[in-house]
């Protein structure tokens, strides 16, 4: 009887504790294997000589050798999926992103760790990324199975159904998008194309909070459009693009002819806070045939859902295809759920979106 290989982890943390931590919730996956732990970037060299891992997560403030220098390394010499554990702070989250633009695959917030009414939900994203992070390079790897954890809830506990109603007329077109693993290069490159007048745009990108600010503002540094995490009410105009701030779920309203987000608590949808089902839904209720729907690389299902109520509600949408995706995963499920009018490569979306708008 053949057994599945279970995918093999290295923890680089210089924390004694946050190493025993991260080993404890990894090794309680029937999937996962913590091969080895290493306190600096120095000792995890000299680890990976020895057994090469499948993923490695890296803690990315330490001494010796910053995590940043040594994820440099990495990537030049021998690529391996790094997953960045960081601290909740503003140097940690700027680090963050710029690890993420240097390859790294997803963040995770430390803080979740020291809590324990946050642990439960901290267990299930820690475990997630990593079979993710695997699925970016063993693209041969079968999805690994999920962790024993309480049934996803429907976006149903944050917004209910769509209620077909008449509304006032708006010409005005919103811009729905949806990305987790891989996101944060393709929204770069996807907001990167916009001009000043491009319609207004909604994003979810799966990310802790505070991290959701440092992205935003990095983007916002790059493309030629406004870009900034949301703020509850901010108004969805043209040539701006808002970022759903991580741990809160993101909605669109509208009052009259104006398009406006809701920013609210609310428990995890499909495992995320924010959901791409709950932006879906709501886009699909209060923009409906004005809106397009947008869905990017990333691994699971959330936003698959959504992204059909859009379509049903009149909306176009576009997956990202398979060969950018860096996880064809949420854009797989949209298409077999037949949410999906156009499935193009992340250079033509652009195009597509300005197309129809």
């Amino acid at each position: 009887m053949m057994h599945r290989s279970k995918i093999k982890v290295l923890v680089v943390d210089d924390s004694a504790v946050m190493r025993q931590t991260l080993t404890s919730i990894l090794s309680s996956d029937p999937d996962i294997e913590v091969i080895a732990t290493a306190s600096d970037p120095y000792i995890a060299a000299s680890k990976i000589n020895s057994e090469i891992p499948d993923v490695i997560t890296l803690d990315v403030e330490m001494p010796r050798m910053d995590g940043i220098t040594f994820l440099k390394k990495i990537m030049s010499q021998h690529p391996i999926p790094v997953v960045i554990i960081s601290s909740l702070t503003v140097n940690g989250a700027e680090t963050s992103i710029k690890a993420l633009e240097l390859g790294a695959v997803e963040i995770i917030s430390k803080s979740r760790l020291d809590d324990e009414t946050l642990l439960a939900e901290a267990k299930i994203k820690i475990c997630d990324t990593v079979k993710a992070a695997a699925n970016v390079r063993v693209t041969r790897r079968s999805p690994a199975a999920s962790l024993s954890v309480p049934p996803k809830v429907s976006p149903d506990a944050v917004i209910k159904p769509v209620i077909h109603r008449s509304m006032s007329q708006t010409t005005e077109k919103v811009v729905a998008i949806g990305a987790s693993t891989g996101g944060t290069e393709a929204l770069r490159v996807f907001l990167e194309a916009m001009p000043l007048d491009a319609p207004g745009i909604i994003i979810v990108q799966h990310m802790p909070e505070l991290f959701t600010k440092s992205f935003a503002n990095r983007l916002n540094q790059l493309c030629k459009i406004t870009v900034k995490e949301a703020e509850n009410g901010d108004s969805v105009l043209r040539g701006h693009a808002l970022i759903a701030p991580g741990n809160k779920h993101m909605l669109l309203r509208r009052s009259g002819a104006r398009y406006y987000v809701e920013v609210k608590e609310g428990p995890l949808v499909n495992r995320h806070r924010p959901s791409v089902d709950v932006l879906f839904r709501s886009t699909a209720q209060f923009a409906g045939k004005n809106s397009i729907g947008v869905i990017l690389t990333g691994m699971g299902a959330d936003g698959a859902q959504g992204l059909l109520e859009m379509k049903e509600a009149g909306a176009k949408t576009v997956a990202q295809d398979e060969k950018s995706c860096v996880v064809f995963g949420m854009p797989k499920e949209a298409i077999k759920l037949n949410a999906v009018d156009k499935i193009l490569s992340l250079e033509s979306i652009p195009g597509f979106v300005l197309g129809n708008c």
